[in-house]
């Protein structure tokens, strides 16, 4: 989903044929985006480089367990969170700079999460290496896309944190907060534990985000309308 997004915001386009595997599903949404800064851009289209490359990596390693891409609908999925966040609902974040690196942050930030609580769950040594190498990747766009909004000022900063509010409440689990990009009136680059770890989630709470869902059972709706592929699709 990350590969797809900022690919289109990047180039109008989405990834291969080939990269998305033997029976991809239909991608719905999505469009290049207006940049008005050159570095932005320049940022947006290093994430989509790095994201494609993700995408051909587990396809290399994975074999023919990789699963195929899933239908993805970015028009109903945003919508929907634009809905849970509170923001207008016209929100498009294929629009312009700061729609990109929003739209973007719904990811990352579940990403890095993802990542870390998956960790335990990885058994060959050389799989961890690389879900950590990725982790890594992830905390970057990340904290790109955090510092970027934070000078964008306060109409960014109560959007990050309207985002960053219904992960909160759709992930199912009030014991990990999430955080946004201002708190008490200051920055907040790096959402963390009291002892500076970024917290995890499990691949369940990961799923109820993007199937902008609270409840339990679900196995499809939001960003996937048909749901994940693969043994792990129910919240």
């Amino acid at each position: 989903m990350e590969a797809e997004f900022y690919l289109r915001a990047t180039t109008g386009k989405g990834i291969s044929d080939t990269d998305a595997g033997m029976d991809a599903g239909r991608v719905v949404g999505g469009h290049e985006a207006q940049f008005k800064e050159k570095a932005i851009r320049e940022f947006i289209e290093e994430t989509a480089e790095n994201e494609l490359a993700h995408v051909r990596f587990y396809r290399k390693t994975l074999g023919r367990s990789a699963i195929s891409r899933p239908a993805i609908d970015f028009d109903a999925g945003f919508k929907a969170a634009a809905q849970a966040a509170g923001l207008p609902a016209d929100f498009d974040p294929f629009a312009d700079d700061m729609s990109v690196l929003l739209g973007g942050m719904l990811f990352e930030d579940v990403g890095v999460t993802a990542y870390a609580g998956a960790a335990p769950l990885l058994k060959k040594k050389e799989f961890l290496e690389a879900a950590a190498g990725i982790l890594a990747v992830e905390a970057y766009h990340m904290g790109m896309a955090r510092s970027q909004l934070y000078m964008m000022g306060e109409k960014a900063w109560d959007a990050a944190n309207a985002i960053s509010d219904a992960r909160d409440k759709i992930d199912g689990t009030p014991e990990k907060e999430d955080e946004g990009i201002r708190i008490d009136g200051k920055a907040n680059f790096v959402p963390s534990t009291p002892d500076a770890i970024a917290f995890t989630r499990t691949p369940q709470e990961v799923l109820r985000i993007v199937y902008l869902t609270e409840k339990a059972g679900v196995s499809k709706g939001g960003f996937y309308p048909n749901g994940m592929n693969g043994e792990l699709k129910t919240t």
